[in-house]
């Protein structure tokens, strides 16, 4: 079995990281595209041919299903990439996590990048599956260029800027954009309230690789052994796992099980 990524950047570790933790014998493909970073100023358009590029030569390996680890290519290219690949490759869309986190009760309070946020796909999101709870949108303007480049500093003011926003009652936080589930425990105790349980934290990483799997047919089996095979792809180049990758315990993960170049 094969299951391939794409995303913007290192966002998709999260999704690779959950898949090789339900399938450890899956062969992985990682493509991503530091050369047209970031995706979220783009125009729809511009950004579609991006992610079409990206998609093409994941395809191009044969998976047997494609993840769309990206909050934003998910909205904006789901219909494109499926209409070039489906039937023969199921895409996997990304959704953030707020019907589950509503579920739970609220306050609710989403993370997302400043695109995302307010966005007619989020409100309505909200209005779907979390109408009867307390939803705050909270911009994170800079965490997923800081988490990308894995500049310490630059996480800690992105995430101490969001805390500041976020209400100090939230019993949930919905991660909206996968690169943020790279730093979701320094996420967590940011918005700790003293004296209290932890604040859930709701990411989409274990879902879509769930997904994934249903799609393919194939049922999840932790117990597999592992599988060497992992296939990086940068803006079409095939490369090595980036060196920011090997800062998330994500990234590490997947390199523990990949083969020597």
């Amino acid at each position: 079995m094969k299951i391939a990524l794409m995303d913007s950047g290192i966002g998709l570790l999260a999704a690779a990281a959950a898949v090789r933790r339900l399938r450890p014998d899956a062969a992985l493909v990682l493509s991503s595209d530091p050369d047209g970073m970031p995706w979220g100023p783009r125009t729809p358009d511009d950004l579609t041919t991006r992610a079409l590029a990206v998609a093409r030569v994941a395809a191009a390996h044969r998976p047997d299903a494609l993840i769309v680890a990206c909050n934003t290519a998910s909205v904006h290219t789901l219909p494109a990439l499926r209409a070039e690949l489906e039937p023969e490759i199921p895409v996997i869309g990304t959704v953030p996590a707020i019907k589950p986190a509503a579920a739970g009760g609220g306050p609710v309070a989403i993370w997302a990048t400043p695109a995302t946020t307010g966005s007619p796909y989020q409100r309505g999101l909200i209005r779907d599956f979390a109408g009867s709870v307390d939803v705050t949108e909270v911009p994170c303007p800079g965490l997923a260029d800081a988490v990308q480049h894995a500049d310490e500093e630059a996480v800690d003011r992105a995430i101490a800027a969001a805390a500041a926003l976020t209400p100090p009652g939230v019993r949930s936080v919905v991660l909206g954009c996968t690169h943020y589930e790279l730093v979701a425990e320094r996420i967590r105790a940011a918005v700790r309230p003293a004296g209290r349980p932890p604040v859930l934290l709701h990411g989409s990483a274990h879902a879509v690789a769930a997904q994934a799997l249903r799609r393919t047919g194939i049922p999840a089996d932790p117990a597999a052994s592992p599988s060497t095979d992992l296939t990086v792809l940068l803006s079409g180049r095939e490369a090595d796992l980036p060196a920011a990758a090997l800062t998330y315990a994500e990234g590490r993960l997947l390199a523990a099980t990949a083969p020597t170049r």
